[in-house]
């Protein structure tokens, strides 16, 4: 497999990731106004664990063999942070509004890639990286009005989320994608289990009917994650995670009834720029390798 196709799936899978994650972001908000944060992380994460014990049953004991337990318990750790703060957020801010304040990850994410993983950050994709937080910029307009304390909150899941991403890039250089997966929920489950009973409530059916939804999409969508990070350097991939903008953008006008505004069509518009930017100009430089 070339290094190109490698790259190639990782950006695809990717994108696609992006795409069912603000799936499950339109079922988080739909509950989270109704439904405690607790009691929403844990039904989200217990499913997962269902799911994903149910598809590796036939290939235990082994998938369970990690070579790094302290990282995965890391990891999992980290997403767990980022999920709880997403779900408080999304009870207090527009889903567009929360969606732009999580596209300061890619920026961690490749800075972290360079300091952490060593990966090599040539003037391609620092540009596109710049391109792109300048298109979130538009998008957030930062006043002193625009950071509230919600705001801080997930400023502070966009932390936690690009350290889980440099942690996966890490481990999935060794290890399986199910096994990244299953400790993922694992984790969260047990956490949130010895939690639940103190925060509980009688769900709705449709309460219960967005946190399955939420499950199911953040389950397939953690799974193409972790192997596009298998697959391509996290300094490429991480442009792409602003495609998530785009989703936010549609389902909060279609769903939510929230209308984005020029500001932030035109956000949107630069971080595809620099996405499509970045993609290109790997490609070119790809094959010129190629031909050498």
């Amino acid at each position: 497999m070339s290094r190109f196709s490698s790259t190639a799936q990782g950006i695809v899978l990717m994108v696609a990731s992006i795409f069912l994650f603000s799936l499950m972001d339109v079922m988080i908000k739909s509950a989270a106004a109704t439904v405690n944060p607790v009691v929403g992380i844990w039904a989200r994460y217990s499913i997962q664990t269902v799911l994903v014990t149910l598809i590796i049953l036939p290939k235990m004991p082994g998938v369970l063999k990690t070579r790094y337990p302290f990282l995965q318990a890391l990891r999992s750790g980290f997403v767990v942070g980022a999920t709880g703060l997403y779900f408080v957020s999304f009870a207090k801010l527009p889903l567009a509004q929360v969606a732009a304040l999580m596209q300061i990850a890619p920026v961690i994410i490749t800075l972290g890639a360079a300091v952490f993983l060593r990966e090599h950050i040539g003037p391609r994709r620092a540009i596109g990286v710049a391109i792109a937080l300048v298109g979130a910029l538009i998008i957030i307009r930062p006043t002193p009005d625009g950071f509230t304390p919600w705001t801080l909150l997930p400023l502070g899941g966009a932390l936690c989320y690009s350290a889980y991403v440099l942690a996966t890039r890490f481990v999935g250089r060794d290890e399986s994608v199910w096994t990244s997966l299953f400790y993922t929920a694992l984790f969260a489950t047990v956490v949130f289990s010895a939690a639940v009973p103190f925060w509980w409530q009688r769900l709705t059916a449709a309460e219960a009917g967005y946190l399955i939804a939420a499950g199911i999409f953040g389950t397939i969508a953690q799974l193409l994650l972790i192997r596009a990070f298998a697959l391509a350097e996290a300094s490429i991939l991480a442009p792409m995670g602003y495609s998530g903008l785009i989703f936010a953008a549609v389902w909060s006008m279609v769903i939510f009834g929230e209308a984005p505004d020029m500001a932030t069509y035109i956000g949107a518009l630069v971080i595809v720029g620099a996405g499509l930017y970045v993609w290109q100009r790997e490609r070119q430089a790809t094959r010129a390798v190629t031909r050498q």
